[in-house]
């Protein structure tokens, strides 16, 4: 198997914001400035171009070596089909060849980042902690346990 280069913790972080970008939508309320409450907070999906999240992002990948941003575009790729597990050295080597400066303006113009990269890791057969923002019903809340095991 294929070094990474990248921590899954890393790309398991840069997941769950692509995520929350990519659930933003155009401007359906350009002249909002009423209480967010009274518009069903459809505010809040909106993007207006002043995004916390993509400056989050940005400032993410811009902090991570070369090295980690080759990986992370290669694993986009990956992640999208353009090659297979085995070619990950071709990948890696083309992203290398295509080094620009802005790689997060890049990552985030490829609508659900955060799936592909999740579908890339999936192909190294790593698992990027999605358990950390999915709430599980199924299992006993700690509230639950104390509650059935009073000290």
């Amino acid at each position: 198997m294929p070094e990474l280069g990248i921590s899954t913790e890393k790309v398991g972080f840069l997941i769950e914001k692509a995520r929350q970008f990519d659930v933003k939508e155009e401007i359906s309320d350009p002249d909002s400035g009423s209480n967010a409450a009274d518009d069903d907070m459809i505010d809040v999906l909106q993007d207006n171009g002043q995004d916390p999240v993509i400056r989050e992002i940005t400032g993410f990948i811009s902090a991570l070596s070369e090295d980690e941003r080759v990986a992370l575009v290669a694993l986009m790729r990956l992640g999208r089909g353009d090659a297979t597990i085995d070619e990950w050295e071709d990948l890696r080597n083309e992203a290398a060849g295509q080094r620009d400066r802005h790689t997060a303006r890049y990552l985030l113009g490829e609508p659900m980042l955060g799936d592909l990269l999740a579908q890339g890791l999936d192909e190294f057969g790593l698992s990027w902690g999605e358990e950390r923002t999915t709430a599980d019903s199924s299992s006993v809340s700690r509230r639950e346990e104390d509650e059935r095991n009073p000290r």
